[in-house]
């Protein structure tokens, strides 16, 4: 299997990551992303997919990611440090953990992707996995696993905006994104129509900007592509620009209006 994960490598070296979504998680769509050229493929187990607690769901995902050429950005359902160790011993690299609202929840989170962690042992675990060649303990997988994965965090909510600079402030966070619809949700308290775009805009700012200062790479959703280079201009390193579900809504229905009306 691949070792190396392009998507850390790409941050650490001050490049931009475009990606889209994957809502049917199909390894063929998967493969497609792939080769038409995206650099990553979001996969959001909070919000639809199989069990991210079956081990095997992952293994096609991350064998159709190494034939297409193009990391797996997966979001899980909680900060849940057993369910973290899960996903990466399957063979998962790059991981975003969402429902954060304080460094100590991250923390936890973030300590149980590594081995190694903050000068003392992690909480990561030995086991049996894809990651590891289902070889368990290996001294090149422990040795160089530490330096393959990812974890990154959701900014969804108020709390975590004010927090923002605590949050940034956790050993090896790799990267934060911006969820702009629960973060309009918790700004109105449960009446979104009731936040205003300036509200919205204010809490989004002050993240880019306490992540730009912390040196913390941020991503966030623009499916227009003016938006998207906008974003990009204003310093986001990652850019979710749509996915398969909205592409073939749009583009099939387009084609079918056009053949029927």
């Amino acid at each position: 299997m691949r070792v190396e994960n392009g998507f850390r490598q790409a941050l650490e070296t001050d490049e931009t990551l475009v990606g889209a979504a994957c809502g049917t998680f199909s390894p063929t769509v998967v493969e497609l992303l792939g080769s038409v050229g995206f650099d990553f493929v979001w996969l959001d187990f909070e919000h639809g997919g199989p069990s991210p607690y079956d081990s095997t769901v992952f293994e096609e995902l991350t064998r159709a990611a190494e034939t297409g050429g193009i990391e797996l950005l997966v979001r899980l359902p909680e900060p849940n440090p057993p369910l973290v160790r899960k996903v990466l011993d399957a063979g998962v690299r790059t991981i975003l953990i969402p429902r954060v609202e304080t460094a100590a929840e991250l923390r936890q989170a973030v300590a149980a992707a590594y081995f190694s962690y903050e000068g003392d042992v992690g909480d990561r675990g030995v086991g049996l996995g894809r990651t590891s060649e289902w070889e368990g303990y290996v001294e090149s997988h422990i040795g160089g696993e530490d330096e393959q994965v990812l974890v990154g965090t959701m900014i969804e909510n108020q709390t975590a905006v004010d927090n923002i600079e605590q949050i940034l402030s956790v050993s090896k966070l790799g990267f934060v994104f911006v969820g702009p619809a629960d973060l309009s949700m918790s700004l109105s308290g449960g009446e979104p129509l009731h936040t205003t775009a300036d509200q919205l805009e204010t809490a989004i700012e002050r993240t880019r900007t306490a992540c730009l200062d912390a040196e913390v790479p941020i991503g966030r959703i623009q499916n227009d592509p003016a938006d998207a280079r906008e974003a990009i201009e204003q310093g986001y390193q990652i850019v979710r620009v749509g996915g398969d579900i909205g592409a073939i809504r749009s583009t099939l229905a387009e084609r079918l209006e056009a053949v029927t009306k």
